[in-house]
């Protein structure tokens, strides 16, 4: 008999809040979405979410009684053990103690955590890494977000940075752009959508031949597609994105030596041609002990993965 538990998760995006109800197990009940109303200010944002949790699982109902807590992921720089936001960029907050006002408003526990963590959380707890207790999963969008979850938890670190696994240094010197964080060739910088469409940009504007040149707003899937028809230009930018994937997950395996790595976000959905060329560079980068028997998958859950994954703080983090 499944446990009765049930554990609410809150997706906290700087233009909808969305919230979803989940059991013990990692599967997802049901979800309920609204606006976020940033211009409003933290104090309507907050009560927001307190109001499309309670219309999730209304108070008084068996169910709300069976909740034992509500994970927030959020974008930002947090005091994780403190429940606060320090400061999110697309989000009215500075140094708002969440927990402790969530906690008043529903009377239930409250944790939070950094939005790439509950998405690789949700993606480990019931998605792809369902049932394995070391994987890694890397979030492939405008930038590269990451998580780390060993023996079934999620590892935060000393100062939360633990799983940023976009801003490991990998571009030799010489090649290296400065990052967003300041950082010289850290991993975001060639193998996010953004860096993609960078280097295809800097290719058009080089003359080189490529028929990149005749699309008029430049995006990673038509990089994806270009190489795939055989554009040389296009495949060269897709290897390397690839190339610095597959390394940085050979010195992922060394530290934390996982079962599996998942890739999520808009540029997996690349699929296998992207897939294979990754797998090849982790397996030609890493000793045999740290890739045999580990696979490189796709994410299963999608947009689903960050309230499964704030769900999943009261049992895996």
């Amino acid at each position: 008999m499944k446990s009765q538990a049930l554990y609410i998760g809150v997706d906290l995006g700087g233009t909808a809040i969305k919230v979803g109800l989940c059991n013990a197990e990692g599967e997802l009940i049901r979800t309920h979405e609204g606006p976020t109303q940033t211009e409003q200010g933290a104090e309507t944002v907050l009560n927001n979410i307190a109001a499309y949790v309670k219309e999730l699982v209304p108070p008084g109902t068996p169910e709300w009684e069976n909740v034992q807590g509500v994970g927030i992921g959020i974008a930002g720089f947090l005091d994780i053990p403190g429940g606060i936001i320090n400061f999110s960029p697309n989000l009215p907050f500075k140094n708002v103690p969440v927990k402790r006002i969530m906690e008043e408003q529903l009377g239930k526990p409250i944790k939070i955590n950094n939005d790439a963590n509950v998405a690789a959380l949700g993606e480990a707890w019931g998605g792809a890494g369902k049932g394995v207790a070391d994987c890694v999963c890397y979030t492939l969008g405008t930038g590269v977000g990451g998580g780390i979850i060993v023996g079934g938890r999620l590892i935060e670190g000393f100062s939360g940075m633990a799983g940023e696994l976009g801003h490991m240094s990998v571009v030799p010197d010489l090649e290296a752009i400065q990052c967003g964080c300041g950082q010289m060739g850290c991993l975001e910088t060639v193998s996010s959508a953004t860096g993609i469409i960078r280097m295809a940009k800097d290719a058009v504007e080089r003359g080189d031949r490529t028929s990149l040149s005749m699309v008029e707003n430049i995006m990673a899937k038509e990089v994806f597609d270009a190489a795939k028809a055989g554009d040389e230009v296009a495949a060269r930018i897709v290897s390397r994105a690839a190339f610095y994937l597959g390394k940085s997950m050979a010195t992922v395996a060394v530290v934390v030596n996982p079962q599996r790595f998942i890739l999520g976000g808009g540029v997996s959905k690349a699929g296998e041609f992207l897939f294979e060329q990754i797998r090849e560079v982790f397996r030609k980068l890493s000793p045999e002990r740290a890739h045999a028997g580990v696979d490189i998958v796709a994410a299963e859950l999608g947009n689903n993965a960050g309230v499964v994954g704030a769900a999943g703080l009261f049992l895996h983090a």
